[in-house]
């Protein structure tokens, strides 16, 4: 059956089928049973749609996320708040932003999956953690003054833990090898170090040796540019007045 029957039948939207078709989306609640009745396969679909939800990533993001999941230190560089330190509002006004054709369900679905990684942060034996935010990160109002400031809150929060420090690459820094995306390195249990790079449609998983140590040097060279985490706290404390002022001035409208 075609993919232009199929959605006349279930009443659906022919590009959230092939996404779903593809692996790019997971399915959402009631497609299961809609399935089930357009091809007769009395409850196949229904009983398989457990199984669906559990793959919450497409074949190329999987591999990173189960390394992830073992590393016993994480550093990252990205052009806005990490992931793990989103907030709901933030991650929600992310997500929304880079797929505005998405529906409501798909959303939820991966804003729960983002807001689930992060219970790593605070959980026993958490790895440790460095974390480098270019300082468009403190300025870019995403979601808005109120979603920010409580963002810029957040970080300052999570900055507490021994565990886990914060700079900030300073506009002052100027180009840099990262100005294209986002960078993360993942040290192993065993010493083994990988790579993972990654822009707004895609990213790679990055093994062979000698092209991971370039990506360390890249790493710390933003490292050195960077603020220190005591300097960078006092950049975000001022990006949060900031933002309360700028909140405050829209509730008094």
């Amino acid at each position: 059956m075609s993919l232009t029957r199929l959605a006349e039948i279930l009443k659906f939207s022919k590009a959230h089928l092939s996404r779903i078709e593809t692996a790019e989306s997971p399915p959402p609640k009631g497609l299961s049973e809609k399935l089930d009745a357009a091809f007769g396969t009395g409850g196949s679909f229904l009983r398989l749609f457990p199984l669906a939800r559990l793959e919450q990533f497409p074949d190329r993001y999987r591999r990173f996320m189960d390394q992830a999941a073992q590393a016993v230190v994480r550093e990252g560089y990205t052009l806005t708040v990490h992931g793990l330190l989103q907030t709901a509002a933030y991650a929600e006004a992310i997500l929304r932003s880079g797929d505005p054709f998405a529906t409501d369900d798909e959303i939820e679905h991966k804003l729960a999956v983002r807001l689930k990684q992060q219970e790593r942060l605070s959980g026993p034996n958490p790895p440790r953690y460095w974390f480098i935010l270019d300082e468009l990160a403190l300025r870019r109002p995403i979601g808005g003054p109120v979603v920010m400031r409580d963002q810029m809150q957040r970080l300052l929060n999570v900055s507490r833990p021994p565990h886990l420090t914060i700079q900030v690459l300073p506009y002052a820094a100027g180009a840099h090898s990262e100005l294209g995306g986002s960078l993360t390195l993942l040290t192993m249990p065993g010493g083994s170090v990988v790579a993972w790079e990654e822009g707004s449609r895609s990213g790679s998983l990055i093994e062979k040796s000698e092209d991971v140590a370039k990506r360390r040097a890249y790493y710390d060279l933003l490292r050195a540019q960077a603020r220190s985490p005591e300097d960078s706290l006092a950049m975000i404390s001022a990006a949060l007045k900031g933002f309360d002022h700028a909140a405050r001035a829209v509730a008094e409208e």
